[in-house]
């Protein structure tokens, strides 16, 4: 069972990469709802919006704290900001499940948003995959025990550290499930 966080931002997409994987979902609000999955996305929106939503509702963040010890979280593109050590807006709460340093909107406003092919590195294989930059932000810094998953023309767009895996830009938008198999069904190879 996985978690969508669903508090601001494209919840949907997730839910529907989920299906197309085969990985039962529930959206979450409360803590309360975080008792009964084994793993957590924190999708795509508005990281300070997002933020605020969380800071109303303390349990939450102890909770999503709490599940990060022993379960898998992904973040897309707000969530990615969320899960860094830093992104240098103190609105901004960095809950620190990746050691990486983030820019918040590094890939410009909302006009220049676009497609693109990047190429993920699980194991010993590489994928290329269609995602879209919206907003998106670019990690600045990679710190200890984090891993580069993907890349955009040599920049850094995906990491993974231990269990948690955070992604600049929006696979789920294009219906590329790569990101999510390899967060959440473990696998090193996908056919």
């Amino acid at each position: 069972m996985v978690g969508v966080l669903a508090l601001q931002g494209n919840f949907d997409s997730h839910i529907r990469i989920l299906k197309k994987i085969n990985l039962k979902h529930k959206l979450v609000k409360t803590s309360d709802d975080l008792s009964s999955v084994d793993g957590l996305i924190i999708p795509g929106g508005e990281s300070t919006t997002i933020t605020n939503l969380l800071r109303r509702n303390q349990s939450l963040i102890d909770g999503i704290n709490q599940l990060s010890k022993n379960k898998p979280i992904l973040g897309s593109c707000a969530g990615l900001i969320l899960m860094s050590k830093e992104s240098k807006d103190s609105r901004v709460h960095n809950f620190g499940f990746l050691d990486v340093t983030t820019s918040r909107n590094a890939y410009g406003r909302q006009v220049h948003s676009f497609e693109a092919k990047i190429n993920v590195k699980n194991n010993t294989m590489n994928y290329d995959i269609n995602v879209l930059f919206i907003r998106a932000p670019k990690v600045d810094k990679i710190n200890n025990d984090v891993e580069v998953l993907a890349t955009f023309q040599e920049e850094v767009v995906a990491v993974r550290q231990g269990k948690h895996v955070g992604i600049s830009c929006h696979p789920e938008l294009l219906d590329e499930t790569l990101i999510h198999e390899i967060c959440f069904k473990g696998k090193n190879e996908i056919s």
